[in-house]
Formats: structure tokens, sequence, C-alpha cells
């Protein structure tokens, strides 16, 4: 079986081996923002992440489990099945974009990113919650509670926080330039910053080289 190891219950994911070696292997569970929307393949800053692994010699792995349109409830319905394939020692939450689109309940986004954060944390894995804002045509309540709930799931739960993914993209003199027709998902010259947004919270949580 291509890429796969034996193990004492069958075969084993190269993921898999890589945790079993001591080496990290980082799970991706984000929306259309981490799933390459409107990007050609390896644009994305998820790839640009494994890139920038590779050229600081850090041996992990990384898997892509974002999918484009996903809610919170979605990434928690699918969370348990991922851990158990990946055996993930760090899990990157990048979900609550969509569940603000459609008008969600934020109790029930909060619900869910702490319960996905408990369950990671349970698996052995460390948590990044990586958060995202709304446009102020919400409401001000509405955009205020909604940014503070990424840092709430964070303090409850002591993971590590990313308290805006679109830092220097959104609130750009030139965002316009670095979003795509839709105005929602950023081009592929935005990812290099949302990748700079992401790395230092989540090079702190990887072991030394």
């Amino acid at each position: 079986m291509a890429g796969a190891l034996a193990g004492s219950s069958g075969y084993w994911t190269a993921a898999q081996a890589q945790a079993a070696a001591g080496k990290p292997v980082i799970l991706v569970v984000g929306d259309s923002l981490s799933a390459e929307y409107g990007l050609k393949r390896g644009e994305g800053w998820v790839p640009l992440l494994e890139k920038r692994l590779a050229e600081q010699k850090i041996a992990a792995t990384v898997i892509n489990a974002s999918i484009s349109g996903d809610t919170t409830a979605g990434g928690r319905a699918r969370l348990a099945g991922l851990l158990s394939q990946h055996k993930p020692t760090h899990v990157v939450l990048e979900l609550g974009g969509n569940d603000a689109l459609r008008g969600l309940s934020l109790a029930g986004t909060e619900d869910n990113l702490t319960q996905m954060t408990k369950a990671a944390q349970a698996a052995g894995a460390q948590v990044l919650i990586v958060g995202i804002q709304v446009p102020p045509n919400y409401g001000s309540d509405y955009t205020r509670r909604f940014e503070a709930l990424f840092a709430k799931v964070a303090g409850a739960t002591k993971a590590a926080l990313v308290p805006f993914l679109l830092k220097g993209v959104a609130d750009s003199p030139e965002a316009a330039a670095l979003f795509q027709a839709d105005r929602i998902h950023p081009t592929a010259a935005a990812q290099a910053r949302m990748l700079d947004n992401v790395w230092p919270a989540l090079r702190k949580l990887l072991p030394a080289k």
C-alpha cells in the first residue's frame, strides 16, 4: 500500500507515521479561506505553509482538510474522523465566517469551536484558533461579539489564537486589489500575508529545530 507503513492495527498513513516518529502533523480544518477557493492549487496560504516549513527545515506534515462553504457545525461533525485518521499533533481551526454569512447563532458558533478545541486537545493535539471578522454592515453589536468569540474560546480552552486571518488584507489601503471579484475571497497576492498572520502563533507551538 503506497504511502503507508504497517502498524499494530493495520496500516498507518504517512501522517500517522510522522506522529509516531515524534514529528509534527498539522491538521488544518477550515473553509474557503484555507481551501484555495478561486486560486490555482499551491497558491493558498496552507501550501505556502508547507513551503515555509521546508525552507526552515522543520520536518512536519500538513494535512489540509478545509472545505469551501464549511461551517463550525460541519467542521465539528467531521473532526472526530479527521483526528482518528491523521493523528495530528497540531490542529488549526479556521472556521466561523460562513456561520456569520448564514446568520447562525453566535452561541452555536462558540459552542462548536469550543467542543472542537476540546476534542482535539483530548486527542493530544495543540490547537490554534484562527479568527475572522465580518463587515460593519452586520451591525456594530454583532460585529463586536462575533470578533470576540474567537478570543473567548481560546481563553477558555487555553488554545493559541490568531485574532484576524485577514489582517493587512481586508483592512489594507489596497484591499480592493487583494480580493477576488466576489469581494469575499482573497487573491493569490494576499496569501503570503495570511500566512504571515498565522505563522508566529503556529511556530511557537512547534518544537525547536
